[in-house]
Order: C-alpha cells, then structure tokens, then sequence
C-alpha cells in the first residue's frame, strides 16, 4: 500500500468533490478494485469519505472536511511551475511531482477559486513541438535540469557540425530553454558561456564539482541576445526575389519569419497582376535555392545572379528527370 497514493486520492476527493472509483482509479494508475480498497482504508482511518449510489454517484467527503496535508515537498514546488506543461515535464522526468503539486494546490484553494482553476486548466493546452516533425529525443534532460538546480558540473561529450564533429566538455549548466519542441542548455565551460543542443549530447555524467551560477546572469536576457546574434551570423547574404500573390500567402509556411518580415518591409508592386518585388536575407546559395523551390512557379530569383543560375540549374534537371524518357 502506498501512503503517498491515499494522499493523492484524499486530495483529489477534497478537490472535485464527487468522484467516482473507475475516475479515481484512473488518476492514479490502479485498479478499480485497488481504489475500492483505499477508499476503504480512508474510511477506516476515520475520514469522512461516503458513497453516492446510484446512476451518476460516487465517493466524496463530508462537507467541510479538508485535510492540513497539503505542504508541497521541495520537488513539488520546483515542478509547479510546469503545472500547465505536461510534455515538458515528463521530458524533465517531473511529471509525478507535477501531478502532485497541482493537486495539493487545487485541494488548498476555496471552493470557487478551485472550480475557476480547474475550468481553465480544462481549456488551455500547450503543444511545443513544431509542426511536421517528431520532437527531438533528449535522453540526458532529467541530469541536465537535475544539475541546474543543483550547481554541479556534468562532463559531457558532444556532437557539433564543425570538425573535430566529436567534443568532450565539462560544463556547468546555467539553465534550460524549450524552444519548439527542442530543448538546449545554457551553460558556462572553460572560457565562456555557450549553447547547446541537448539531442546532442552523446553522454553525460555529474562530476563532483559544484559550482554557484553568477547571481546576475538572467536566462531570458541571454537567451534574447542568442538569438540576435545568431540571426546574425545566419544571414549573411541578400537576394531579390518577385513573389506572386499566392506564393506570398505561402511564404509563412515555407521560410522562416525573418524572411517573411522582410518581405512586408521590403515589397513594391511590379506589374498590375499582384506580382511585388522584395529582399530577403538569404543564409547560403544552396540554402537560399532549396528554400525558394518549395514555392515553384509563384516565386522568380531577380538577384544575384549566382542564385538565380543555381536556381535554373536545379529546375533544369527535375525536368531532365521528369521529362520524357
């Protein structure tokens, strides 16, 4: 028998009210004849727990009974900040403290504020991954988040785009960003503050070290400035580009927002059809072709010539390829 599920079914009586044993049941991951069993064992430690019988009944409390037990644990009040964010926190490997802390929060509030909480918990729901991918596997995420709380230092080894493509680092992580569906790591090595990628760690393993996070580092404020600087060294081109009226309708969801933007800023009308012309921030020739052939015909590379000749190459063999044999 579990202590800290008789806790967690006494909380969530005192929090709903009426609930039925198939709902309790559920809940907490059990039986139908195990949650018989626990109401039982509350009743015969002398809570007031009494059945409702027939169509639509079930267990709920006497009226105004409320247990004290409701303190949360240290993890608990860390993992109540993810209360709304279910798939982060069973990625963090907190959703049992999650879980927890919400009901010890539902179970202290007064009747009315308790009903306002949980209708609006019922109508908001938060999916970060971005559409037409998987979220990225991230199997060191519960040490990293652990070590952040903690202040000690993981060695890691770590797989990077530029050779040597396999690095070995001893970090000390300052804090975790989910950035659509993707989480990375803040953290300070030998020399400075970097970002990571956290799919990419190849191993992980705390190290004795602990360390103290400068008390005026803000995560926010850094993440701001990555950001920036990254949009930075990501584009280092421009092209100009004539869009139809369709292909501008498609750009949001073909290109980043950056290129988006600089099309609404950039766009003149050429023509009486709808056709505009823009510049756009372009990373690469190869980057910049692949991007622009996803918008086919409604889209014509005016400028620079080297990307408009990589786009008539690349047009030139689909049609080599799909041409008759």
């Amino acid at each position: 028998m579990s202590a800290g599920r008789l806790l967690s079914m006494l909380l969530l009586l005192q929090s709903r009210g009426l609930v039925s044993a198939r709902e309790l049941a559920e809940e907490l991951e059990v039986s139908v004849r195990t949650a018989y069993r626990d109401l039982a064992r509350l009743q015969a430690a002398g809570v007031p727990v009494y059945a409702e019988p027939g169509r639509g009944g079930g267990y709920r409390l006497l009226d105004g009974y409320r247990t004290r037990l409701t303190g949360m644990s240290e993890g608990e009040a860390r993992a109540l900040f993810f209360a709304g964010l279910p798939g982060p926190a069973t990625e963090l490997g907190i959703a049992a403290e999650v879980t927890a802390a919400r009901l010890k929060l539902l179970a202290a509030l007064p009747t009315a504020l308790r009903e306002e909480a949980t209708r609006t918990a019922a109508v908001f729901h938060l999916d970060a991954p971005g559409w037409y991918r998987d979220p990225e596997r991230a199997p060191h995420l519960p040490l990293f988040a652990d070590a952040v709380l903690t202040g000690r230092a993981v060695d890691v080894r770590y797989r990077r785009w530029k050779a040597p493509h396999e690095v070995s680092r001893r970090l000390r992580p300052y804090g975790l960003v989910l950035k659509s569906g993707t989480w990375y790591l803040v953290a300070a090595g030998e020399d400075r503050i970097a970002t990571y990628r956290v799919a990419r760690v190849l191993d992980a393993v705390p190290s004795e070290e602990r360390f103290d996070r400068p008390p005026d580092f803000d995560l926010g404020a850094y993440w701001t400035s990555y950001l920036d600087d990254f949009r930075t060294r990501r584009y280092t081109g421009t092209a100009t580009v004539r869009l139809s009226p369709r292909g501008r309708r498609r750009l949001p969801d073909n290109v980043p927002p950056e290129v988006v933007w600089a099309v609404d800023t950039t766009a003149v009308a050429v023509g009486g059809d709808g056709w505009v012309e823009a510049v756009i921030p372009t990373e690469s020739t190869d980057h910049a072709c692949g991007e622009l052939l996803r918008l086919g015909t409604d889209v014509e590379v005016v400028a620079p010539a080297e990307l408009r000749r990589a786009m008539a190459a690349t047009v030139g063999a689909l049609a080599r390829t799909y041409g008759p044999a």
